[in-house]
């Protein structure tokens, strides 16, 4: 059976973008971004919601084109335009880069996908997620905390039907300062401790 991730970069108030819209604080440096793309590349399937597809697709198909990117920056395109992408959405009428729009039922469709074979599927878009969150379909939780406080804006996380149990499985501290703290839901047993 396939696992779920959700991975976000976030501040320590547990934002994901500012009030204003403002995300620019979550890029990475050089080393953070090797990491993501060292972790983007054991990914299955990416599942988007369509903002978070929206804004994919707008810079990742191109820019492995620009000269001036830098090298990580050409990885990481490469990566994304070759994975396969699901896009859940009632307003899109046609996706592309190697997507499929789903405008279904999320949990039915998911949950399919986590029983077609072994692997690993991301989600991202945080509205999306609680989606998925409030069904228990997502394995583990990744937050990249960033050193910064933004007050207000995009929650990594919002209203929830239930409380979710999380077992802390690993940590590392990266040069900037960002902290990967990364969890897993006590509902998921296949690597975890079956007493749970």
């Amino acid at each position: 059976m396939r696992k779920i991730i959700y991975a976000m970069s976030v501040s320590l108030d547990g934002f994901i973008e500012a009030a204003d819209g403002d995300f620019s604080w979550l890029y990475p440096d050089e080393e953070l971004h090797r990491f993501f793309n060292s972790q983007e590349a054991r990914i299955d399937v990416y599942l988007y919601g369509r903002n978070m597809y929206e804004n994919m697709a707008a810079y990742w198909p191109v820019a492995d084109k620009n000269p001036k990117a830098p090298m990580v920056e050409i990885e990481y395109a490469r990566i994304w335009k070759e994975k396969p992408k699901i896009v859940f959405s009632k307003t899109l009428k046609e996706v592309s880069w190697n997507s499929r729009l789903c405008s279904g039922e999320i949990e039915k469709e998911v949950k399919k996908l986590k029983e077609q074979k072994e692997g690993t599927m991301s989600v991202s878009g945080a509205a999306l997620a609680r989606a998925l969150m409030n069904h228990n379909l997502i394995d583990e939780y990744w937050l990249y905390v960033h050193p910064i406080i933004v007050g207000s804006g995009k929650p990594m996380f919002g209203e929830l039907k239930n409380k979710i149990k999380l077992r802390l499985q690993e940590t590392h501290t990266f040069t900037s300062g960002v902290v990967l703290l990364k969890y897993r839901g006590m509902h998921y047993e296949r690597f975890g401790d079956p007493s749970l």
